[in-house]
């Protein structure tokens, strides 16, 4: 039985910005490209997601031979709760000068050591992973790396679209499912949330944790979302310039939509400002 189960990519947009290539990590800064992968996540109602991973990888071709690695700073194997990846926290998984050329394909390899903690529950739940899985997915990147330039991706990794209940058998199932942009290429909104305390008379307003704060486009269409923080504040990163709503949902406050178009401009975090949860009218 193979001890690693699955191979995963997610990278699409590249844009490139000229940098001084004179790392070590190279001897030939000449025809050489930087390449930095960040990972953040999109929400998920699990109080912890942890997933390990064991190796990433990049392709200059089209085959399924090829393959190199990246070597991350700290080495593998990469261990990290996604759910800790949000308000602005961001994992650094790799920052390498590489040879420059094409880049046809990028993955990641997990291992079998993620699990999954429920909200409420102590034990942690192995999270399966289908055999089809098992051989990877490959996305096709077919983009050429310049000499000099520096190539950074965000990698937006849905957890709530990750985790799938294998009906009422109990068990769990990890299909990822990553939202991915340069970071040069795109943008960025915060802001920080605040409501009245239920039943409190007094006009204080307290931040609002583990509010899920969702983001859609001009034609009303899903792109992502993620929680706040224990201080109430949030941010979402790699969307591409345009206009968006935010609109959030709880159990306890009016549904909020914002009136206004955010406007996300590349390479520019749009502070969206406190928004004011209202309690219902009884």
């Amino acid at each position: 039985m193979k001890k690693f189960a699955i191979l995963f990519f997610g990278v699409l947009i590249i844009v490139a910005s000229t940098v001084s290539c004179s790392d070590d990590k190279t001897t030939d800064p000449e025809n050489s490209s930087r390449v930095i992968l960040k990972l953040v996540d999109a929400e998920g109602d699990y109080d912890e997601v942890n997933v390990e991973i064991i190796d990433i990888q990049y392709n200059s071709s089209e085959e399924d031979t090829g393959w190199q690695s990246f070597s991350p700073e700290g080495g593998y194997p990469i261990q990290t709760d996604l759910t800790e990846l949000i308000a602005g926290n961001e994992l650094l998984l790799s920052d390498e000068v590489i040879p420059s050329g094409w880049m046809r394909q990028i993955r990641l390899v997990l291992s079998e050591n993620n699990t999954l903690k429920l909200e409420g529950q102590e034990d942690l739940i192995p999270l399966k992973t289908p055999s089809a899985q098992q051989s990877g997915l490959k996305i096709k990147l077919n983009q050429e790396l310049d000499p000099g330039f520096s190539y950074t991706f965000i990698l937006d990794w849905d957890v709530h679209r990750s985790v799938v209940e294998a009906g009422n058998s109990g068990q769990y199932i990890l299909k990822p499912v990553i939202r991915a942009n340069a970071e040069v290429n795109s943008g960025s909104v915060s802001g920080i949330v605040v409501a009245d305390l239920i039943g409190d008379e007094s006009t204080e307003l307290f931040p609002q944790e583990a509010v899920v704060v969702g983001i859609y486009n001009s034609e009303d269409e899903y792109v992502t979302e993620t929680l706040t923080d224990a201080e109430g504040k949030f941010m979402i990163q790699g969307l591409s310039p345009g206009d968006y709503r935010i609109q959030i949902e709880t159990l306890e406050y009016i549904p909020y939509v914002s009136t206004a178009p955010v406007s996300i401009a590349a390479g520019q975090v749009t502070n969206a400002g406190t928004i004011e949860l209202q309690v219902p009218v009884n």
